[in-house]
């Protein structure tokens, strides 16, 4: 039988408040990163709109998405690692061509 009169809000959930917020952020950052990729592949390969249409698209969700959701500067350092990898190779690959 279920006990009665026991301390309530008693016990520590650090932990657990820090497991849920990082995984709050990652869902964050995943869904970030798939709505860029889909976004980035739409508009340079299905809708033949180009790479840098689909560039700059990629740069501004995640403009949005950093500021949106106050991500921090890991967010921004990843965001701009990948802007340049993918301006370089768009410049690259067709040069290649």
């Amino acid at each position: 039988m279920a006990q009665t009169g026991g301390a309530r809000g008693g016990m520590d959930i650090q932990d657990q408040k820090e497991t849920f917020d990082g995984f709050l952020l990652a869902s964050v950052w995943g869904g970030a990163l798939i709505v860029q990729a889909v976004a980035l592949l739409t508009l340079a390969f299905a809708i033949g709109a180009g790479w840098w249409a689909g560039w700059i698209a990629f740069v501004v969700i995640g403009i949005v998405a950093g500021f949106l959701f106050r991500l921090s500067s890991v967010f921004w350092a990843v965001q701009v690692a990948l802007w340049v990898l993918l301006g370089l190779g768009g410049l690259i690959v067709p040069a290649l061509s």
